[in-house]
């Protein structure tokens, strides 16, 4: 069956959003103020999926505006030699691509100081937009960030238009980063403003309590999530693995034990992996036990992401996943 333009297989998945720098001490388990030296890595969780989906030998395209400066360059390059197109990128001359600080804490958990102010991702107009290539993709993707702010929220908007029109499945993982937003209000306001617009939403355990008010993962909380529109949601749990829900049947498909260093890039891992089993075969959408299959190998992605330092370094190739599926 065909996505999109796509086609089964070798369908494109375009990804839309932030990319940045992230600075991380080089050392776990002290504060930014702390921090003797810092690595510098890029990120950014749209980023992130379009890099994971390459990883695993699929089609990838990034839409988003850099600073025309060394550090955007530079993140620029990083795609293409990830094997990702970045013929949806442009540059702003008149401002820089963002910078992010992350404490690692001990246990591999994170804290975020931005430096966005405004940052070349927040001026994408939709003027800008690589109209062509959004048309072109078998699935949609994007998170909430680039809903902070104008220009970038209505080309964020328009993107999701042109893609919904030519055919593509909207895919939404809202990635909440509360200290980017106003306030906790406008950001659970704004994340919900598109949520019936999407065929697939994966939020985590966290944000579906902050997205409910509800302080639960249960089901009928997680069900509050859930509209008509939708054809999957996904509520993932760390080392508890992930729950799906779908018009037709529901379930939890179980995580992998390891000892987490560093959970950067974990979630998105988990999304590439996702979004490159439906593009290789949509029907699992509707057939719990490929399903299943897709989301364990999606659970496995993340779990070997959360083993290493840095979020793209860590994103795994398919036979890093099928040699740790054969030791599971």
């Amino acid at each position: 069956m065909a996505i999109g333009n796509g086609g089964t297989g070798s369908g494109l998945v375009v990804s839309f959003g932030e990319m940045l720098i992230d600075f991380v001490p080089s050392e776990a388990g002290v504060s930014l103020a702390e921090a003797s030296a810092f690595l510098k890595a890029p990120g950014g969780a749209p980023a992130n999926v379009a890099i994971a989906v390459a990883r695993l030998g699929g089609r990838a395209a990034f839409v988003s505006k850099l600073g025309d400066d060394e550090f955007g360059h530079m993140l620029a390059a990083i795609l293409r030699e990830k094997g990702v197109s970045d013929a949806g990128v442009v540059f702003d001359a008149g401002a820089r691509t963002a910078l992010a600080f992350v404490t690692l804490r001990a246990d591999g958990e994170r804290e975020f100081m931005f430096y966005r102010n405004p940052s070349a991702d927040m001026l994408l107009t939709a003027a800008e937009l690589n109209v062509d290539l959004i048309r072109n993709g078998a699935i949609f993707h994007y998170g909430s960030i680039s809903l902070i702010a104008e220009p970038c929220r209505s080309a964020h908007l328009k993107a999701m238009e042109l893609a919904k029109e030519s055919g593509a499945l909207l895919s939404y993982d809202p990635n909440l980063r509360l200290p980017l937003w106003p306030s906790p209000e406008e950001a659970r306001k704004q994340i919900l403003s598109i949520w019936d617009k999407a065929d697939i939403v994966k939020v985590s355990g966290a944000e579906l309590e902050f997205l409910t008010g509800h302080d639960s993962v249960e089901d009928e909380v997680a069900l509050r999530l859930w509209r008509p529109s939708l054809k999957l949601l996904l509520v993932t749990l760390g080392d508890k693995g992930c729950k799906y829900f779908t018009k037709d049947f529901r379930g939890i498909v179980g995580s992998f034990t390891v000892k987490q260093v560093d959970t950067t890039g974990a979630g998105d891992a988990f999304v590439g992996a996702l979004l490159q089993g439906i593009i290789e075969d949509q029907s699992a959408l509707q057939d719990e036990k490929k399903l299943r299959q897709v989301l364990r190998f999606a659970n496995a992605c993340g779990a070997i992401t959360a083993t290493k330092k840095g979020a793209i370094p860590s994103l795994p190739s398919p036979s890093e996943v099928m040699e740790f599926l054969e030791k599971a």
